[in-house]
């Protein structure tokens, strides 16, 4: 009896692949499998491949699967373009309208089924994504009323005809796979889940959370993919706790906006991809020269340019930390998990008003619309903390023509804040440099005062951020220490297991703070390696420059990168490191 499977469903755009996959999903969460999701799809909205590849395990599972261990195809493009991952003795379903051919060399076996004939007698051939769901359950040795109560919840709102009717092509599956495919009984069969209902979230959906819960009022955006989905979310919850959502003209309209709510007092943020980013650039180094908080969440997908719009890549991390022009404060955290997106999320907004500065949430594709179970004692709510934001009644009165210090010189870097309009708090506010009360002023002592508090702040990031660097480190000199970033985290901590079970002395980093670089956590490790591997997703080796570049090197250094728009599987890491070795 297997522990896992990985399942796959492929298709063209349109097709309801999708649809198909969170419905598999929905069933399995509720028998409390633990499941981790993930879709690749095309920038078109009908036509082209796409596909949903859904783990399926009793055990916690952080990334995709090395193999495909069951395909269903609904056309020849996603046999061929998928048979190639498919484990040895893997299992090809595809539709017979199809005249399914397997591609030579190909490992598996092909298995020819009547979807369509299937859906169509069920109602409707579009549902020949339900009917592979209902094989797939049988196959499973899973009861149907998991699914039943999945798909009242689903399709409820679209009337008891439309329920019924899938319920129909549901069961024609279910039927089908135990009448004709008596040669996979107990292939399938996994192991028993623990029954626990769990949370089947996005990192997207685990960010639209840690914002609210984080008190924030107002989103200001523009769509793009793939951060759009935050928007989706917001739209519905703001409004909700008297906040809204503003679809703005452009990502500079949204970025200034975003910054003009910090200032008046409320807890306002920006999402956006790669190409928004750089839009945004000067108006991020404006909440810097003025110490405005921002938050900016940034979901990183392929590029140059428009690049590879619905494909996951790593290589906004220079771009986050240096593109604004000038020595702008700035802060970039970079989460490791689904899960701790909802935390970091809440923990971003603390960060940029304790600093008074630009926070930039760097995310990833495959952490965004990744897909994964994640237990409610996971969502670990974070205390708010304002900084210095000042109350009226704690001012001292203004004299005369006297005004506010709101650019005070201190010794933490960080000065005291008013909200607008608070009574002895006028101050002026300009791009320019500025003195103590935010008059414009150019003196070369005032320069290098202000320059030099606003840059000193920054030493204390370290400390009041949660685990910038995630450490899983038995050893004290190991042969291999293996650092990533983001979304690879958990194909890293899977490929790490691997080589320990193997016998390798093998330590574990996640970076999770980018900027402030956390050197000082980070390079004791690295010099008691006798190699390092630097996991990414990009081509250029980022993060590999930036640990040089803040580290030095003692240990040789690696890298192992990925940039074809897909994310790494855990053979693919455990493969590099033994090239190393």
């Amino acid at each position: 009896m297997p522990q896992q499977i990985s399942w796959k469903i492929g298709g063209q755009q349109g097709e309801g692949i999708e649809s198909g996959g969170e419905f598999l999903a929905a069933g399995l969460a509720g028998a409390g499998f633990l499941l981790y999701g993930y879709r690749l799809f095309s920038s078109r909205i009908r036509g082209g491949h796409t596909n949903y590849n859904l783990r399926i395990s009793a055990s916690p599972v952080a990334s995709l699967a090395d193999h495909t261990d069951l395909l269903v195809a609904l056309d020849q493009e996603t046999i061929v373009v998928c048979a190639n991952e498919l484990a040895a003795d893997g299992v090809i379903l595809a539709d017979e309208k199809i005249s399914p051919l397997l591609p030579a060399n190909a490992p598996g076996r092909l298995i020819a089924a009547p979807l369509t004939a299937l859906a169509e007698q069920a109602g409707n051939a579009k549902m020949k994504n339900v009917v592979a769901v209902g094989i797939t359950a049988s196959l499973l040795k899973l009861a149907p009323a998991a699914w039943e109560k999945a798909m009242v919840e689903q399709l409820g709102a679209k009337g008891e005809e439309m329920v019924q009717a899938n319920l129909r092509a549901f069961q024609l599956g279910w039927n089908y796979a135990e009448d004709s495919l008596q040669s996979l009984a107990g292939k399938y069969a996994l192991e028993p889940a623990d029954g626990v209902r769990r949370y089947y979230m996005t990192g997207n959906d685990a960010i639209s959370q840690g914002a609210v819960d984080a008190g924030v009022t107002l989103m200001a955006a523009y769509p793009i993919t793939p951060a759009s989905e935050i928007m989706e979310a917001m739209v519905h919850e703001l409004p909700k706790i008297d906040g809204v959502m503003i679809q703005t003209e452009d990502e500079i309209a949204a970025c200034m906006m975003a910054i003009g709510a910090n200032y008046a007092g409320k807890r306002a943020f920006t999402a956006t991809s790669g190409p928004g980013l750089s839009l945004m650039a000067e108006a991020i180094g404006l909440a810097g020269m003025t110490e405005t908080p921002l938050v900016v969440i940034n979901v990183q997908r392929g590029g140059p340019s428009t690049g590879l719009p619905t494909k996951h890549e790593q290589s906004d991390l220079m771009a986050a930390i240096f593109s604004t022009h000038g020595d702008a404060p700035k802060i970039v955290i970079a989460p490791d998990s689904i899960a701790s997106l909802q935390s970091d999320t809440m923990t971003t907004f603390n960060l940029a008003e304790q600093y008074q500065c630009p926070v930039i949430l760097l995310s990833d594709m495959q952490l965004s619309l990744g897909k994964q179970t994640v237990a409610e004692s996971d969502l670990q709510a974070v205390p708010v903390n304002r900084g210095k934001l000042i109350a009226a009644a704690d001012l001292p009165e203004l004299a005369k023509n006297q005004y506010f210090k709101r650019y005070q010189i201190t010794e933490d870097g960080v000065s005291p804040r008013v909200i607008p309009g608070t009574n002895n708090g006028i101050h002026h506010v300009t791009g320019l440099e500025h003195d103590e009360t935010g008059r414009p002023f150019e003196g070369a002592a005032n320069r290098k005062a202000q320059t030099d508090k606003r840059m000193r702040k920054m030493k204390a990031v370290i400390r009041d951020f949660p685990e910038p660097v995630r450490i899983d480190a038995p050893f004290a000199q190991p042969r291999l220490l293996v650092i990533t970033m983001g979304g690879a985290g958990g194909a890293v901590a899977e490929a790490v297991d691997r080589l320990r079970q193997g016998g390798v002395e093998v330590n574990r980093a996640q970076i999770r703070l980018l900027h402030p670089f956390p050197a000082t956590i980070l390079a004791p490790l690295i010099w008691a390696a006798h190699a390092v591997v630097v996991v990414e997703h990009n081509a250029t080796a980022q993060l590999a420059w930036l640990i040089r570049s803040s580290c030095g090197q003692s240990a040789e250094l690696h890298s192992v990168l990925k940039y074809d728009g897909n994310p790494f599987r855990p053979d693919e890491i455990v493969a590099g490191c033994r090239e190393v070795l």
